[in-house]
């Protein structure tokens, strides 16, 4: 979850503590019925297999880009270390977010 703009573990965070809060998961990233670009490049870069993982990956990450609009390979790296994933080896949700940003910077 997004909590006021700062990624937070959900499971370590009690309903009460939101309240009055900013709350953003996972299901309000796209908008209606698309996958919002970080969720794409996920798809496209199989960043994605159990999918237990996915959602504070993909929460996690979020709050970075929006932070951090050009991060090196490593900060992103950094950025995930406190996420957990045994299926993809990490290499699909890397190129991901790296896609992301580039994505995002040829907009600009």
């Amino acid at each position: 979850m997004i909590v006021n703009g700062a990624p937070i573990r959900s499971c370590l965070m009690l309903a009460v503590q939101v309240d009055g809060t900013v709350v953003e998961t996972v299901e309000g990233l796209g908008n209606a019925g698309a996958l919002s670009p970080l969720q794409q490049a996920f798809a496209t870069n199989h960043g994605l297999q159990c999918g237990f993982c996915t959602p504070g990956m993909l929460m996690t990450l979020e709050a970075y880009l929006r932070a951090t609009p050009a991060p090196s390979e490593q900060d992103i790296r950094i950025a995930i270390s406190g996420n957990i994933c045994r299926c993809t080896g990490y290499e699909g949700i890397v190129q991901a977010a790296l896609d992301t940003v580039s994505a995002k910077a040829s907009r600009t």
